[in-house]
């Protein structure tokens, strides 16, 4: 059973018909018991950082994932559910992230004459030895929806990379802790290989 987590600013609906489509047993839910419980968790999100940070810890559940993401199990961000996992945002500067990974999340040069928010499908570079990208094909595209983008401070954890004006952290990995920038569930045939390799982790 996998745990979509639910704290008021996630994109719960799209997350679970593609965990339903490929035939995942899955639960929407805010109670830290069945979080902690459940055999794999999904932190979804939209939003901004600090409204997130702010869900999150009024539904006293910064804690439950902290120690779910320690648990050994397998734990999958997305999208601003990547970005929380940082230190801090450019976007709310008084917010702290749950510093799960160091790094810091910025907002894209308005310099470059490129659309922002950054919407659409994009090409990734990804490490072929991540386990949640077995089988893809080299540069897929999948769909992005951000205006801010994740600096890593450790490149080690950094599993893929795009570009968009700059070259920037799409996708990170530490041991069972996962996280994309873009949406795998509205990434077509790619997304839904992503979350089945996710799924067989779990």
């Amino acid at each position: 059973m996998i745990a979509i987590i639910d704290y008021g600013a996630g994109n719960i609906l799209s997350v679970q018909k593609a965990l339903d489509y490929i035939g995942c047993a899955n639960t929407v839910t805010s109670d830290a018991a069945i979080i902690s419980s459940a055999d794999g968790a999904v932190l979804p999100g939209v939003g901004s950082f600090g409204d997130a940070m702010d869900h999150l810890t009024s539904s006293g559940l910064v804690g439950t994932v902290r120690e779910f993401a320690a648990s050994g199990k397998p734990f999958l961000g997305i999208c601003l559910g990547l970005q929380v996992l940082f230190d801090s945002s450019e976007e709310s500067p008084e917010a702290q992230g749950l510093s799960l990974l160091p790094g810091q999340v910025r907002r894209f040069p308005s310099d470059m004459g490129l659309k922002i928010p950054h919407i659409g499908w994009n090409s990734v570079e990804y490490d072929p030895d991540c386990p949640i990208f077995k089988g893809l094909p080299e540069n897929p595209y999948v769909y992005f929806v951000h205006s801010y983008y994740l600096e890593a401070s450790d490149e080690d954890v950094v599993s893929a990379t795009a570009q968009y004006g700059i070259q920037f952290h799409a996708a990170v990995w530490r041991e069972n802790v996962f996280a994309t920038q873009f949406h795998p569930e509205k990434s077509g045939s790619v997304g839904l290989k992503i979350l089945g390799n996710f799924v067989g982790l779990v």
